[in-house]
């Protein structure tokens, strides 16, 4: 039975994080045997956001597809890049209207892969509609393209991730948690053929706060003023998941954490 390897890799955090990439990605490939890349990459622009420049770059890496979240309107050009590249996708369940595409079938190895991008609404700060809703609602469209259905669920809850992933439950490949960036050690199959991780961490540098200065985010709390963030600037990780999917039913056979510090960095 045929199956494809795909490599989804969390949030890509700064210069700090794509660096890893540059100099990690295509070792990470060989060892993982993948035949499909892809990344959320939101918090790529100074940890905010994504520009042209950052998208070609990923896409010039291998990458396939860029997920994203609520951070991907932080840079107001990309997008017209939103509606101009279908591999490039923001959350679904976002107001009818606005920029973009929320899902898009790319094909690898003769087999063809939707992704799907939804966005929490649980402390998220933003009014989406109903991923939820929104997701089962375009499934049936998907799935008459094909079986191999994987979701980045972009939210903060780990009970709203959790209860998606009971909702979606056999209909879809993979549900995959992003935004927090920290990984979990939750990953598994489910018995109806669908991989699940709460959070695919995050390719950015380690010893921060998700990515961000510790002494920044130590006199944000000691303060309580809206003190701007950066990027640590510290070596960088990559995480996230290798999982294998069979071509022909969608259903996950593998799903394995992944963590590479790069040598170089």
């Amino acid at each position: 039975m045929r199956r494809i390897r795909v490599l989804f890799l969390g949030d890509v955090v700064g210069r700090q994080g794509l660096r890893a990439l540059f100099i990690g990605l295509s070792g990470l490939i060989k060892d993982t045997r993948a035949q499909l890349i892809a990344v959320n990459g939101e918090n790529l622009a100074r940890g905010f956001g994504l520009t042209p420049e950052d998208k070609d770059c990923l896409f010039n890496m291998g990458v396939s597809v860029i997920t994203s979240g609520n951070h991907i309107w932080q840079r107001e050009e990309i997008y017209p890049v939103l509606d101009a590249d279908p591999r490039l996708l923001r959350p679904e369940n976002y107001p009818q209207g606005v920029f973009g595409h929320g899902s898009v079938v790319v094909e690898a190895e003769g087999v063809s892969v939707a992704f799907l991008n939804l966005q929490g609404r649980e402390r998220m700060g933003i009014a989406v509609d109903c991923p939820f809703r929104a997701g089962a609602k375009l499934l049936s469209r998907l799935r008459k393209k094909t079986r191999c259905i994987i979701v980045d669920f972009h939210a903060e809850d780990v009970r709203e991730k959790e209860a998606l992933s009971f909702h979606l439950d056999g209909r879809v490949s993979a549900v995959l948690g992003t935004h927090t960036h920290v990984a979990t050690t939750d990953e598994r199959i489910t018995s109806a053929g669908t991989a699940v991780i709460t959070d695919l961490g995050m390719c950015g540098p380690m010893g921060s706060v998700i990515g961000t200065c510790p002494q920044l985010s130590i006199q944000r709390a000691l303060t309580q003023l809206p003190i701007k963030i950066e990027v640590h600037d510290r070596p960088a990780c990559l995480q996230g998941v290798i999982m294998e999917i069979e071509a022909s039913t969608g259903r996950a056979t593998v799903i394995e954490r992944v963590f590479r510090v790069p040598e170089a960095v």
